[in-house]
């Protein structure tokens, strides 16, 4: 046994990805085999295995698996990413297989990488010459992922620098891994299995008509003539998929074979997926080991490097693994298919001992250089190598005085018909079209932002106000939201919370707009469609709705349909906090989702409005609840991430950061400054602006600079390089809102805008 020695570079701790048995195919058993190894080689390392689940509740996974992942559930790639990244653990070991991760090509697996900020190693079981579109783009997205990339087989190398012009310094190859054996004759082991004083030929691994099975049975007949107790053992059970689609029918074939060419005697099929202690002995037991495959590209084979770890006479076709390991007389290749090559070889060996003995020897000794142990300290190296290697964040403070408000980034927005939704980094994407979400939005900048001269802001307030009039729809009483590039509207009603926000930038635009006619056009069309708030049932869609009532009724104290708003939604917010909170959980829902921050703003406008103590003191709760969940442990603002929603009663997520939490959370903590008058508040508005400047968990910069510009979200890799409408927006309108913050005398005297 290898001794133990100390876990390279303090790599205490790693995530395994893969099959584990008793999940019954090759992956299973390797990814079982190497977290046993790195267990015995590393004692003192934690190894949390995370199992790829075909077949969810079918398999009886030991104490070792921490944690399953249905393959074909989106969000349980998700939900493993947070637990990987919440676990400790300082890498990931991928092991990776075409057919075992969810998705198209497998690119779940992908989703789950690109939420796990830790250097990740990937051992790459099949290498493909001429993948399809998929395939080729789920393994480009893993191979840029990785820091290293492990394959078994030289010819992985030379296939990946062709094919995916990967960079050949993440590449090792590290040859599969046997166990340690002693080296014992065949005869010594045939009798607990009913074999003795026959010439065993063995084939083992999952039954499929990929594994050449015809060939040896086609050649058996003519071995049979030269060494009639000959005695070929197809060990293995059916693959899973393949009973699944046709039951035991292929296996059935394949012994009507052996009866029609007169060798059914002289063919042993074993329907078992055998232990791997009794695998073993199975190997140990045989004379001779055929794989006759098929497939020529096929780079590992499991089973041919047990057969040589335990010192078998191997003949093979010469598929990649099979050329490489066998070379240099530690083995005998045959043509694909040639069934004469097979019985003449096998005849020849089973006819020489000499000759059997020296080539056993011969890959028993090639085999020493296989075992696992030896496996497990190399990539345990290459691991602690690549982590060593990968750049440090430069952790520097980012600049933190707040940006001069900017419509540059707008305007390359916007069009004659409004402001488009989408962009491939910052060019327009005309594909998805506008919104009305982005257009009530544009419009309440429009009032806001100061540097901008009277014919720009006219230009582009009737541009969007246009937009805002063209969308309501009086047949269905509803503003619609989505309308493709050709002005064609995708749907008759948009969504409730697309209406809510229509109302309220109406409401703003009654109270804000600089131009008396866009007040007027406001007030008109609030007028003629705040009906419609009474019919929406979303708590954000209300508390939309409630702004543009707040702002309404700062123009207007008596306006009746406003104040009815207020009263009616505040109070039904407050009836929701009842229901939902718990003595951990004071908030409206059981789940946190976007625009979080909308929710107590609206109770604190509402509050400050009708002059309703009760109200206010709801909105600062649960406000102070919210904050306090968007700050990290460094005390910077982290968003709620986008994959924390419509997690019951659940601790928020980091991943993915959008750019809107940011400026909710602004406009929130500003309306909680302006009734309380607490510094606080004005603290945890700017604390939210700078984490557009860097103040974030990854010290990355959203804002663009110097073109108004923001990137679309905070991944755990990076900055998502889209610049968006509501990113740019946020940007935007969080800026104005800074902005004002920091004009007010007690702000700036307390030197609380800046730093």
């Amino acid at each position: 046994m290898a001794p133990i020695i100390a876990v390279p570079g303090g790599m205490d701790h790693i995530a395994l990805l893969g099959n584990f048995l008793p999940r019954k195919c090759g992956l299973a058993t390797f990814t079982t085999d190497t977290y046993q190894a790195l267990r015995q080689r590393f004692p003192e390392l934690t190894v949390d295995v995370y199992a790829m689940d075909d077949r969810p509740g079918l398999h009886a996974y030991p104490p070792e698996v921490t944690h399953r992942i249905p393959q074909n559930d989106r969000t349980a790639y998700s939900e493993a990413a947070r637990r990987i990244a919440e676990s400790g653990a300082k890498a990931v070991w991928v092991q990776h297989e075409y057919g075992i991760y969810g998705g198209a090509a497998g690119d779940y697996l992908l989703a789950l990488l690109d939420r796990v900020g830790l250097p990740v190693i990937v051992t790459l079981h099949t290498i493909l010459d001429a993948p399809n579109a998929d395939q080729r783009r789920v393994m480009d997205a893993l191979l840029r992922r990785a820091a290293r990339v492990i394959v078994m087989a030289d010819k992985g190398r030379e296939i990946l620098a062709r094919v995916h012009d990967v960079d050949p310094h993440k590449l090792v190859m590290i040859p599969h891994g046997v166990p340690d054996r002693a080296f014992v004759e065949p005869d010594a082991m045939k009798d607990r299995f009913g074999w003795a004083g026959r010439d065993v030929i063995l084939t083992f691994g999952l039954l499929a008509p990929n594994k050449g099975i015809e060939t040896m049975i086609a050649a058996m007949p003519a071995v049979v003539e030269r060494h009639p107790n000959a005695l070929y053992v197809v060990l293995g059970a059916t693959h899973p998929h393949l009973v699944e689609h046709e039951g035991e029918a292929y296996r059935d074939r394949l012994k009507a074979l052996a009866a029609d060419r007169g060798v059914a005697d002289n063919i042993c099929f074993v329907d078992a997926f055998v232990e791997h202690e009794e695998l073993l002995d199975h190997l140990q037991a045989a004379d001779l080991y055929v794989t006759p495959y098929n497939n020529p590209a096929q780079i590992t084979s499991g089973t041919l490097s047990y057969a040589v770890g335990m010192g078998k006479v191997v003949i093979s076709t010469p598929y990649v693994h099979a050329s490489e390991i066998l070379a240099d007389d530690h083995g005998v290749l045959v043509p694909f298919g040639d069934v004469a090559a097979f019985a003449r070889e096998i005849t020849r060996l089973l006819g020489d001992a000499s000759a059997r003995r020296a080539l056993a020897e011969r890959a028993y000794a090639r085999g020493r250089t296989m075992l696992w142990p030896r496996l497990a300290e190399r990539a345990m190296t290459e691991l602690a190598d690549a982590i060593a290697t990968l750049p440090a964040r430069i952790h520097r403070a980012p600049e933190l005085a707040p940006l001069k408000p900017n419509l540059a980034a707008v305007e390359r927005m916007s069009d004659a018909t409004g402001m488009l939704q989408h962009s491939i980094f910052s060019v327009p994407d005309r594909r998805h079209g506008y919104c009305i979400d982005d257009n009530a939005r544009a419009l309440i900048l429009m009032h806001r932002i100061d540097d901008l001269n009277d014919t720009t802001r006219d230009k582009w307030t009737s541009v969007y106000a246009a937009f805002l009039q063209h969308a309501w729809n009086p047949d269905t009483r509803r503003f619609r939201n989505f309308m493709n590039f050709d002005r064609s509207w995708c749907e008759d009603q948009g969504s409730e919370d697309s209406n809510g926000r229509a109302l309220w930038a109406l409401g703003v635009t009654a109270r804000e707009a600089r131009a008396r006619k866009h007040r007027d056009w406001a007030i008109a069309l609030f007028d003629a469609t705040a009906e419609i708030a009474f019919e929406l049932g979303s708590p954000r869609a209300r508390a939309f709705a409630m702004l543009g009532a707040a702002a309404m009724l700062d123009v207007y104290p008596g306006h009746g349909r406003s104040i009815e708003i207020l009263t009616r939604f505040g109070e039904e917010l407050v009836a929701l906090l009842h229901e939902a909170r718990r003595p951990e959980w004071q908030w409206f829902e059981i789940v946190l989702a976007y625009d979080n921050a909308r929710l107590p703003e609206a109770m604190i406008r509402a509050g400050q409005t009708l002059e309703r103590s009760d109200l206010l003191e709801v909105g600062l709760a649960t406000l102070d609840w919210i904050v306090a969940r968007q700050t990290s442990p460094e005390g910077r603002f982290r968003a709620v991430g986008t994959e924390s929603f419509h997690r019951p009663y659940a601790d928020p997520l980091p991943f993915d950061q959008q750019p809107l939490e940011a400026q909710a959370t602004i406009d929130a903590c500003i309306a909680a400054y302006e009734v309380t008058g607490d510094a606080r508040w004005a603290d945890e508005a700017m604390k939210a602006y700078r984490w557009y400047l860097g103040a974030n968990d990854l010290d990355l910069p959203l804002a663009s600079g110097a073109d108004g510009g923001c990137f679309d979200g905070l991944m755990p890799h990076g900055v998502n390089q889209n610049q968006g409408a509501e990113s740019i927006l946020a940007l935007q309108l969080a800026s104005c809102a800074i902005s004002a913050l920091s004009n007010r005398p007690a702000v700036v005297a307390e030197g609380r805008a800046v730093a």
